[in-house]
């Protein structure tokens, strides 16, 4: 009998992969491409949502593909995906009516102001977890609806779906036949009650979204019925799904309560457990769903910050200071410090715990002999600086950390990792399968199929690559600190 596998899609913000893995949790094949980011106007992000569906459909033959000459068989398929993108399309053709509205965007920050003004954010966040804020799908539905002509007519009538990037490729694989999502997806569009666990009629109401558009929920392990015979030449079961933060955290197998990771990809996100019981933060972080098994959510806290790899691409792309991400690392060695340079790189606002969607990037202290390489390391900085105002958060909210997994293509970086560490004096560690969000979707799959008989099982795979352990002297640390949230402090009011 062949080596039993699972392919997990893993569809991101810049780009669409597909991994197959073994059951030990080792990488067979691998495919990847990026796909255009597309920016209307200031502050909008958008993708194409033929693009992402042609990349995942390539990426996904390709990886399957490779795998199976090596001898083994993709027995199951888990989805993992960028999340908040909003997607509305047509139930008969399948046809999007527009361009998906990216997580990133900022075009109703006006609307969640009003909503703000009116009271409704305390009802939001009791139900949600969530904060009023564009970040979120409810705003984003309701923008497209009011904004694409005929579309709030044909929602109500039923003839339109609403998915996140998730639902939009279940059912393309699907064939048209299933229109679903998972707990963790549904509880990042502040139209999902937490604790119900289902659609909630007062947010619906709240923010003019018609039920008739929403998807099945599901828990994250589930029969999300088969890829279609044409997708892969034979059908093959949809066992798992959970947005891409809450799949690093099962990657990272954070199974018990006050595990954490953080993740450091274009954004960045840190997500502790905290059980079967629902914590609402009191400063400004979110409550939601770390997943739901048999019907039963795990929640978490988390700390959404916007930009953190995405830096280091404006640094490559837009400053065009450096080809290659890789060169950054030397270059922060190369000096002992900034010289008292700060970047706030707020391009598309400031997320956990400050929330200011006008707020944009600024860089301070600039002096004559400023150059590449302060630039480039006050940029890794202020990866680190952001995490450390997430954890100042949690520990205001009674959760300390004793550690911290982290995983992202910004974690290669050891330099980075080693501030890190320093910065929030906590161990970090780093797995030696670095894929932590397609591993955390395959889990899904596999524990469904039955090739793990639990998570418990499946963490037994997980290896540290490599562990840091704080080194910096507390006064140097405190004086880092202390001008990042002075230049933060200067950030927030120049947007007001």
């Amino acid at each position: 009998m062949s080596q039993p596998l699972l392919l997990a899609i893993d569809q991101g913000t810049t780009s669409s992969r597909a991994i197959v893995f073994s059951l030990k949790g080792d990488i067979v094949a691998v495919s990847q491409q990026e796909f255009p980011q597309i920016y209307p106007a200031e502050g909008w992000v958008e993708h194409d949502p033929e693009a992402i569906w042609e990349t995942t459909l390539k990426t996904a033959r390709e990886a399957v593909a490779e795998a199976e000459t090596k001898g083994g068989t993709v027995q199951a398929i888990g989805i993992t995906n960028q999340r908040e993108t909003t997607i509305v399309w047509d139930r008969t053709t399948g046809m999007p009516i527009s361009n998906a509205i990216v997580w990133q965007d900022r075009r109703t920050a006006n609307v969640c102001r009003n909503l703000q003004a009116d009271g409704a954010e305390d009802m939001v966040r009791q139900k949600t977890g969530l904060l009023l804020d564009p970040y979120f799908s409810a705003t984003k539905i309701a923008w497209l609806l009011d904004h694409v002509e005929g579309a709030r007519a044909k929602a109500e009538a039923g003839k339109l779906a609403f998915g996140t990037v998730d639902s939009f490729l279940l059912w393309h694989l699907t064939d048209g036949k299933v229109h679903a999502t998972d707990a963790t997806n549904a509880s990042r569009t502040s139209l999902f009650n937490i604790q119900d666990n289902d659609w909630d009629d007062e947010l619906l109401r709240l923010f003019k979204v018609p039920r008739a558009m929403m998807p099945e929920v599901k828990d994250c392990a589930a029969d999300f019925g088969m890829a279609a015979s044409a997708v892969f030449g034979r059908e093959i079961p949809i066992l798992g799904i959970a947005g891409d933060q809450q799949a690093a955290a099962i990657g990272q197998c954070c199974f018990t309560p006050g595990e954490t990771k953080s993740t450091y990809g274009t954004g960045c996100f840190v997500l502790v457990q905290t059980g079967e019981e629902l914590l609402l933060s009191q400063n400004r972080l979110l409550s939601t769903i770390a997943y739901r098994l048999e019907g039963k959510p795990t929640y978490a806290l988390e700390g959404s910050i916007f930009v953190a790899g995405a830096a280091v691409q404006w640094l490559r792309d837009e400053m065009q200071i450096i080809k290659h991400a890789a060169e950054t690392e030397g270059m922060a060695r190369g000096i002992s410090g900034t010289q008292g340079v700060y970047i706030v790189p707020a391009f598309t606002g400031l997320g956990a715990p400050h929330w200011s969607p006008d707020a944009r990037g600024a860089v301070f202290g600039l002096m004559r002999s400023t150059g590449k390489a302060e630039l480039i390391r006050a940029t890794l900085e202020s990866v680190a600086y952001q995490t450390a105002d997430l954890f100042v958060a949690l520990e205001q909210d009674g959760i300390s950390p004793t550690s911290v997994k982290v995983d992202g293509g910004m974690v290669m970086n050891d330099w980075m990792v080693q501030f890190l560490s320093d910065v929030l004096t906590l161990p970090a560690q780093r797995p030696k399968v670095m894929e932590t969000t397609a591993l955390g979707a395959a889990a899904l799959a596999g524990l469904q199929a039955g090739l793990y008989g639990s998570l418990q099982e499946f963490a037994g795979i997980w290896q540290e690559d490599a562990s840091f352990a704080p080194a910096m002297a507390d006064a140097e640390r405190q004086q880092l600190l202390q001008g990042w949230r002075k230049a933060v402090q200067c950030t927030l009011a120049y947007a007001k």
